[in-house]
């Protein structure tokens, strides 16, 4: 635990420990506004003050929902920001640089870590082809983003906290950024030791340590060469499976329960939330068969691993 102790006291590492705490409490704090809200906008609705639907459909908006940007966000925004950079200065002051001695071409730091923004993207390099975790993870990540505005059709929970009208969009996200990537970094930065073994909180790194993983692909587990044309037909129906699977069955569950949301979507839009969830969820299944059945490619081809 003391090696752990010394790993997160690091003054490289500092930032990233704040960042954490930061990330728990803003976390917390816009539920606590959101539910907050949706209870006052509740009583609002049940004393007449609040009309839930109008007949236009359009939600109407208590005048209580509203606030003059300015004085009151801009003078928050600029007391924040003063309280930033005093901060800053006092830190910069107390905590030396984390510099380290000249780079010896002869000597390759052990463990060999990026910057700890690309940790996320290092540690899914254990999981993943590199092709994969560097390039089409990353981009999808971003197209997705990008695909938000175009996406989300629902005209309420815009402008204001609410946890009510934006349940899955709201759980996407902490699933996505709390659960997977933060997590990501945190593996890559306090985890991750000499020669990218994993080491527990309370175990001391050992440069000296030598592990034998042996991990096979999952047609091998059926005694199917992974790389023989066998093998890699099971792992295609295997991964194209998990995606067929993945679309029909909430599509089929959605219009058994008469939801608005496939006609609001409509199938193009239906398609692209559902493959870019289901490649999100692809990520946690893929770490736990790597970590727990040592699986390392599920379908292995002459062009592509997955």
């Amino acid at each position: 635990m003391k090696n752990f102790i010394e790993i997160i006291s690091k003054p490289d590492n500092v930032a990233i420990v704040i960042m954490m705490i930061m990330v728990l409490f803003f976390t917390i704090l816009a539920f606590y506004y959101a539910i907050s809200g949706d209870r006052r906008r509740s009583r609002e609705v049940d004393h007449g003050m609040f009309p839930e639907h109008k007949a236009d459909g359009n939600d109407e908006i208590s005048p209580w929902d509203y606030a003059p940007t300015w004085p009151y966000l801009v003078r928050k925004e600029f007391l924040v920001a003063i309280i930033v950079v005093v901060f800053l200065i006092i830190w910069s002051i107390v905590l030396d640089a984390p510099l380290e001695e000249y780079p010896n071409p002869t000597r390759t730091p052990n463990p060999a870590k990026a910057p700890w923004y690309f940790l996320g993207l290092q540690e899914m390099l254990v999981y993943f082809d590199p092709w994969i975790a560097g390039v089409v993870i990353p981009t999808l990540i971003i197209i997705g983003l990008c695909l938000i505005p175009y996406i989300d059709v629902n005209p309420k929970g815009s402008g204001y906290y609410t946890w009510r009208e934006r349940k899955f969009a709201i759980s996407t996200y902490c699933f996505g950024f709390l659960l997977l990537w933060i997590t990501l970094i945190v593996n890559g930065v306090f985890m991750r030791g000499p020669g990218w073994v994993w080491f527990w909180p309370w175990q001391e790194w050992d440069p000296h340590i030598v592990t034998a993983e042996i991990n096979v692909d999952l047609p091998q587990i059926f005694g199917i060469d992974s790389r023989s044309l066998v093998g890699s037909v099971i792992g295609g129906m295997i991964t194209l499976g998990y995606f067929v699977v993945g679309i029909i069955l909430p599509y089929k569950y959605l219009k058994k329960r008469g939801s608005k949301i496939l006609v609001e979507l409509g199938i193009l839009r239906y398609l692209i939330v559902v493959v870019l969830f289901l490649m999100m969820i692809g990520l946690p299944i893929k770490m736990f068969l790597r970590l727990v059945f040592h699986i390392k490619y599920i379908w292995v081809t002459p062009w592509f691993n997955i």
